[in-house]
């Protein structure tokens, strides 16, 4: 049986992974962490078992749109879900990210009860 409590997070600031790795261990998720888009297709590719993607949405190189807009056009990670976690917090983001293919949305700094809801809610 896989690891179902298998997140990867994927955030072009280091700082980002470490905080959310380390919070989301303390809860007993297996965390894996990629540094952008491409990076973390990558990981999914490789990882048959990741059960939810923490996506941020700004990075450069590859973005969390671009990233989700792969992801809906691969059978194989079209199911996955991910939830968009970025610092803009402006009006229309939320629904713009549901609209790429986000299940759920989060705004930096992260509440984490409101994550671990939703990660319980997904997993």
């Amino acid at each position: 049986m896989p690891d179902t409590k298998k997140v990867l997070i994927i955030d072009d600031d280091n700082r980002n992974i470490f905080a959310l790795t380390a919070v989301l261990k303390a809860k007993g998720y297996s965390c894996l962490s990629a540094i952008g888009g491409q990076e973390g297709l990558d990981v999914l590719e490789k990882q048959q078992d990741i059960a939810v993607v923490l996506m941020d949405m700004m990075m450069p190189g590859m973005d969390g749109y671009e990233a989700m807009a792969v992801m809906s056009a691969t059978p194989a990670l079209k199911d996955i879900p991910v939830i968009a976690v970025t610092a803009q917090a402006m009006l229309g983001d939320r629904e713009r990210c549901l609209e790429a293919g986000a299940v759920a949305y989060v705004s930096k700094p992260i509440n984490v009860d409101s994550l671990t809801d939703l990660l319980v809610k997904y997993i």
